[in-house]
């Protein structure tokens, strides 16, 4: 590590934030707990900025969903790939998927699948092909504001068989060819009417308008109780094909600031906190530390990536000089440590180490305040005799740093980004927004005027196209769709994304990533902070919860949650 450590000063930040919670275990310790089997609490961190299943990626909308409906295939916690709402996973050795000429004069692929003969939708309608196809109709629209448009945008046609079976035809023969994880069914039934102006699509839809609604959901659970930004009830789903959840009702309490999320579940008030959207691994190991029998804490390390998107529409932040000097100036390391305890690493790259295409040789930055210096001096801005960096036009250097109010680790974190970075004579601002505005509106509008700190959770061997393709960025006129919330547009980045995707020898896509991963650690769209663990805090009570450490949650497993014998 070059440089000396600065002295962060955590340890005085973490006092202050701990002592609330403290006085809240003496006050709030109420009696010991007991399994209810009839009725399950959970405490998150976060409350969905939509229901729409479409609709931005927000974690917290996914949890809950994951209760009330099934992808036709996701990732287990073993990392493989298989089928819910489909029969059987088509295969290219099975003969359900076959290579076919595309568009262009590229291999294309078409995928048979078969959706599960008794699933219907809560209102009785059974789940069907008219579904797959309006699905792909709202998907593919310009106009409709679905997080990840291309993927519908690469199916050239579908061919139905029957109502129960159909063929996609896709315009490239992917890796990944057979995984349509993302592709979330809608009901068209009752979604029809709400599509009628796509372009008005996200706001009139039922999901948004109607709920409750029990035709809008085909899971082992359906949403019927919803009071925005504090909670949601769901109860079980009498419509559910599969087996029966051995809870009659589940609660979900979104809990926003840390210390009243662990005030909660010492009163009673919530029976587990999520690992996917819930408290940080710093608070959890305070609360472990208080030594609670009634709880049991799991550390999930996975595949989500904490870090800073840099808005590269604004003018001071284009020069990734100044992008690398703000790296090279945050005592990562020392904050880890500190904070974390071992339970979580520094991130280098935006491929997590556990996945296989991560490439360890990757670009790092250790901390080094004089390398951070040059690099600002070389891209012009000059620290004056006042201790504030200013260009040549007399302008000053500032940020503005964004996140999700009271969470207490990023908080820390940003506390920390602030010290270091006016130590190098930045003016550096801190603006915080309840997650639901701040994903909903500043980080899906790409309206942060310099820096969002949040977190990407994905799946095994990701490609970050809806984050990182030009193409992917959302503005006005595509009605905000596409994750690409930087602004970030390299040509270069663009070719390896779309070729990583068709290479199917693991061997060449490997050198590929690793080339990715050069350039994303040299152009910095984002400043790598962490690779998240996710702490579970479940009562002793509580069996069946698995965490997955990717994207897709334990609640897709939720019938096999259940009350210990």
């Amino acid at each position: 590590m070059h440089g000396s450590p600065a002295c962060i000063n955590i340890a005085g930040m973490r006092r202050l934030l701990f002592s609330l919670i403290a006085l809240l275990g003496l006050v709030l310790d109420g009696p010991e707990l007991r399994a209810d089997p009839s009725q399950l609490v959970i405490g998150i961190s976060q409350f969905p900025s939509t229901f729409n299943p479409l609709i931005d990626s927000m974690a917290a909308r996914e949890y809950i969903l994951d209760m009330a409906r099934r992808p036709f295939t996701t990732y287990d916690k073993d990392w493989a790939l298989v089928c819910m709402l489909c029969t059987s996973l088509p295969t290219l050795g099975n003969g359900q998927a076959v290579a076919e000429p595309g568009p262009d004069g590229r291999r294309g692929v078409a995928v048979t699948y078969s959706i599960q003969p008794q699933a219907r939708w809560g209102d009785g309608v059974p789940v069907t092909t008219k579904d797959v196809l309006f699905t792909w109709e709202v998907g593919r629209h310009p106009q409709s504001g679905v997080a990840d448009g291309e993927l519908f945008r690469r199916i050239v046609a579908i061919d139905v068989k029957d109502a129960k079976t159909f063929t996609m035809h896709f315009d490239r023969l992917t890796y990944d060819y057979n995984a349509i994880n993302d592709f979330a069914l809608l009901p068209e039934h009752l979604e029809r009417a709400a599509f009628a102006n796509p372009a008005e699509y996200r706001n009139k839809s039922l999901y948004e308008a109607d709920t409750t609604n029990p035709g809008l959901y085909f899971g082992p659970y359906r949403i019927t109780e919803v009071a925005r930004g504090q909670y949601v009830v769901l109860e079980r789903n009498p419509s559910w094909y599969g087996r029966p959840p051995a809870f009659a009702r589940i609660v979900v309490k979104a809990i926003e600031a840390t210390p009243a999320l662990e005030a909660n579940l010492l009163s009673g008030g919530i029976d587990m906190v999520a690992g996917e959207v819930g408290m940080p691994v710093d608070a959890a190991l305070a609360f472990e530390r208080r030594g609670r029998p009634e709880w049991v804490v799991l550390y999930k390390p996975g595949l989500v990536y904490e870090h800073m998107t840099v808005n590269l529409d604004n003018p001071m932040l284009a020069d990734r000089r100044v992008r690398q000097a703000l790296l090279y100036g945050l005592d990562r390391e020392s904050m880890v440590r500190q904070l974390f305890r071992g339970k979580q690493a520094v991130a280098n790259s935006l491929v997590n180490p556990l996945d296989w295409c991560a490439d360890p040789t990757v670009r790092t930055y250790p901390f080094d305040p004089a390398k951070a210096a040059q690099l600002l001096d070389d891209a012009g801005w000059r620290l004056g005799s006042d201790g504030h960096r200013r260009n040549a036009q007399g302008q000053a250097l500032w940020v503005e740093l964004m996140s999700t109010a009271g969470n207490r680790t990023r908080e820390i974190m940003e506390l920390v980004a602030q010290q270091a970075w006016k130590r190098l004579g930045l003016t550096v601002t801190l603006h915080n927004q309840p997650a639901r505005t701040f994903f909903g509106d500043s980080v899906l509008k790409h309206a942060f005027p310099s820096l969002a700190l949040f977190a990407w959770m994905s799946a095994p061997e990701n490609v970050p196209r809806a984050e990182l393709h030009s193409t992917m960025v959302p503005s006005k006129a595509n009605n905000f769709a596409g994750e690409n919330v930087g602004g970030y547009r390299n040509p270069r980045m663009d070719a390896l994304l779309d070729a990583i995707e068709v290479e199917l020898d693991r061997d060449k896509r490997r050198l590929l990533w690793a080339e990715l991963q050069a350039l994303y650690a040299e152009d910095l769209p984002d400043l790598p902070l962490t690779f998240r663990a996710d702490p579970f805090i479940l009562p002793v009570w509580l069996k069946g919860v698995e965490p997955t450490g990717h994207q897709y949650p334990t609640t897709l497993w939720i019938e096999d949650w259940h009350v210990a014998k």
